[in-house]
């Protein structure tokens, strides 16, 4: 009778285990889709201000004061305010042209997700396309439900530099 109990009991752990990693393993793929999405979203917002709207920034980032920017100006911005402000400096500029992310890695957990990738395009200056290739690394938070980006570093872009 014991011994039954004991198989028994060993028999759920493992039923429990694989149901529980087999639910985590469709959160986690869940998140990955959601993370890309997000990272989607904010290059589409990045391209917006190249033309003059910083507004779509207000939907794709976090609103606290612990969201960094460490944008190709060479600034460091700390808090929605600064970062917000930042952004719509650059608007003002209408850059022009187009950048698209090019995937190096995700790594996604259930609240937290950073994205490594090169940001390709072109800008334009004085009238005249200026090529752009960035490393950069986008971290993302789980708000509500929803991804929002926390943090963004890229490289300097000798054109923006303060």
């Amino acid at each position: 009778m014991r011994t039954s109990i004991v198989m028994a009991t060993a028999a759920l752990a493992l039923v429990f285990a694989a149901t529980v990693s087999a639910r985590d393993a469709g959160t986690a793929q869940a998140n990955e889709s959601t993370v890309q999405e997000a990272t989607a979203g904010f290059y589409a917002a990045l391209n917006a201000m190249f033309i003059g709207d910083a507004d779509p920034f207000k939907e794709v980032w976090s609103h606290a004061e612990d969201v960094t920017f460490m944008g190709p100006d060479g600034s460091v911005n700390v808090g929605w305010n600064e970062v917000l402000a930042n952004w719509e400096v650059q608007a003002k500029m209408k850059l022009g042209g187009e950048i698209r992310h090019e995937l190096i890695m995700a790594t996604v957990g259930q609240d937290l997700a950073v994205v490594q990738c090169r940001e390709v395009g072109e800008n334009v200056i004085d009238g005249k396309p200026v090529a752009v290739s960035l490393r950069a690394t986008n971290v993302f938070r789980k708000e509500n439900g929803a991804w929002k980006m926390i943090g963004h570093q890229t490289d300097k872009l000798p054109f923006l530099e303060k």
